[in-house]
């Protein structure tokens, strides 16, 4: 009967160990943050051994921590770092006050320091006793024995009482080779624990070293998973060529939190040159991790990441080393992202300012050649119109039409002129003039037809304008097209306000109206030859390139500054001196 007795108690623990293991792995297996996985095996540690309560100890070269969880009188849970500073042989500095009572036995049993002879230790080294006045007689005991080759001069002071606790069992086991761990179990009878169940308690420590180390194992491998996803999420991001660098900085920093121990309570922010990129909700917290963003050895801003509350774990520090590898590896991803955007960019601008110029050469160079070809047929032309014109005895129809042939032969060569001076085929004839009497004497020819179009004129002319290096006849054309430009630009009539100014480099003119203005892209486009906005009768979109072509020639610069509804103002700066063709 005995050994039938003896095989049933046996059976039951080896279910009981099946099950129980296969629960402890399981939370393992999922790879859970530390104090998760800890309240979750705490649970069914107490569930399946009938305890009161369950206290883990763990002690690996970098972090000594201690974990308690309770569930009488009511349930709760302590995390508490023992110590998390290596001394320069990267073990943990050793206190010069030696713990006595259970703490002192806890620390014993870890250490793998029992006596063998002794009926409270098991062959593995497991303690277990059943009430409180034996914890303090062996607790008196290992605190002799500890002490009598140590060194210290501490006198023992007397356990205290840990009441509710009666029962305590004591069982090491090991992680790997350079972690070990100390599971304790209390329970608030006496005698509750024997050294069969202690036996079948230091299976169960096995299985717990295993899990934790498997633990580990799936913690950081789904930590490097999270931060090998973000770097891919980068990449990805870089390689959209559609993407603006705002629209891809927005969405780097939305990779970031995710890849952090806590995604829940993290946020990320991205600063470069003054602006912000952040995640929704963003605010400063008190534990923050960064790194400066340079661009070409340059500092522009910087990569954050912050936790916006405090967790348990925070206790051994709140980021891992490895993530201060991936925020660094981040910053730099970044920086190369923004350096050559900002690259291609440029050329971008660089190629698209160089195909604006090979257009206008092969423009010019179509221009002139057009204008050279038609010159000499428009001029018989007009020459024949003219001479029949003299004929006597015309008939009154006959004549109009020679007059509307001249017409528009006179108005055909002044297009080929503007042709002409748009691709610089007429040499201009410079001399000293004074830009004053030109626009006195344009305005001469232009002030009925601002009259008749309801336009007020405003002149505002500087006394004493320096005289400048120019071809007076060329001006008067600027002066002109600028006018014309200016008067189609205000159908409903307007104000017209022409200025001259002078500093010691250069004399200025002015032409502003009140007009319907110009967007951005109009701007742009404004000096292209054959740009117009207007219907095709109305103009050849060769006025504003003539002026451009005009005041480059003479070394000046053309401003030209509006918005839609606003009107628009165009300022030509000449220089004062040097011949400049």
């Amino acid at each position: 009967m005995k050994d039938s007795s003896s095989r049933d108690v046996h059976s039951s623990q080896a279910g009981d160990y099946a099950v129980l293991s296969q629960r402890i792995l399981r939370y393992a297996n999922r790879g859970a943050a530390r104090i998760e996985f800890l309240t979750g095996i705490s649970t069914v540690l107490l569930e399946f051994l009938q305890c009161d309560g369950v206290e883990l100890r763990l002690r690996d070269p970098d972090l000594h921590y201690k974990w308690e969880f309770t569930a009488k009188p009511k349930q709760s849970s302590q995390f508490t770092i023992l110590a998390n500073h290596p001394n320069e042989r990267g073990n943990p500095p050793r206190s010069k006050v030696r713990a006595t009572g259970l703490e002192g036995l806890c620390k014993e049993v870890m250490r793998g320091r029992f006596n063998p002879e002794s009926p409270f230790f098991t062959r593995r080294g497991s303690f277990w006793i059943g009430d409180q006045g034996a914890l303090q007689r062996a607790a008196r005991q290992a605190d002799k024995a500890a002490r009598s080759g140590s060194g210290f001069r501490k006198p023992t002071r007397r356990a205290a009482a840990t009441e509710p606790y009666q029962s305590f069992a004591l069982i090491p086991f090991n992680v790997d080779e350079q972690t070990v761990g100390l599971l304790q179990l209390k329970s608030m009878q006496q005698n509750r624990f024997s050294k069969e169940r202690v036996e079948f308690f230091e299976r169960v420590a096995e299985t717990l070293g295993l899990a934790i180390a498997n633990r580990r194992a799936q913690w950081a491998l789904r930590e490097r998973v999270k931060e090998l996803t973000c770097l891919y999420g980068i990449g990805r991001i870089a390689q959209v060529s559609d993407l603006s660098l705002d629209e891809a900085l927005q969405r780097i920093v939305e990779l970031l939190p995710p890849a952090w121990q806590f995604p829940e309570i993290a946020c990320a922010r991205i600063m470069l040159d003054g602006r912000a990129f952040s995640t929704a909700g963003f605010r400063a917290g008190t534990h923050r991790q960064a790194a400066d963003l340079k661009v070409n050895g340059k500092l522009r801003g910087f990569i954050e990441v912050v936790y916006t509350d405090a967790r348990t774990e925070f206790a051994e520090g709140p980021f891992l080393e490895e993530e201060r590898s991936l925020i660094d590896t981040v910053a730099q991803e970044v920086a190369l992202i923004v350096g050559r955007r900002e690259t291609e960019a440029s050329q971008s601008i660089l190629q698209a300012q160089l195909r604006h110029a090979d257009r206008l050469a092969t423009v010019g160079q179509l221009a002139a050649g057009v204008a050279h070809e038609l010159n000499e047929p428009l001029g018989s032309i007009l020459g024949f119109a003219q001479l029949i014109q003299k004929e006597p005895g015309l008939q009154p129809g006959a004549a109009k039409d020679l007059e509307r042939i001249v017409k528009a032969s006179l108005r055909a060569r002044e297009v080929i002129h503007k042709l002409l001076v748009f691709s610089r085929q007429k040499t201009p004839v410079k001399a000293r003039v004074n830009l004053n009497r030109i626009v006195e004497e344009g305005l001469y020819f232009l002030e009925s037809r601002c009259a008749t179009a309801g336009i007020t004129l405003s002149l505002i002319l500087a006394p004493d304008l320096p005289e400048i290096n120019a071809d007076a006849s060329q001006l008067h054309q600027v002066l002109v097209n600028l006018v014309v430009n200016s008067m189609q630009a205000m159908p409903e009539g307007g104000t017209l306000t022409i200025e001259t100014r002078a500093d010691p480099k250069s004399v200025s003119l002015s032409v502003q109206d009140t007009g319907l203005g110009m967007n951005d892209e109009i701007k742009e486009k404004i000096f292209t030859p054959f740009f117009t906005t207007k219907d095709v009768d109305q103009g050849t979109g060769l006025g504003l390139a003539v002026v451009h072509g005009i005041v480059t020639s003479h070394g000046g610069s053309i401003r030209v500054e509006g918005a839609p509804g606003k009107g628009a103002r165009f300022e030509i700066r000449l220089p004062v001196g040097e011949n400049h063709g």
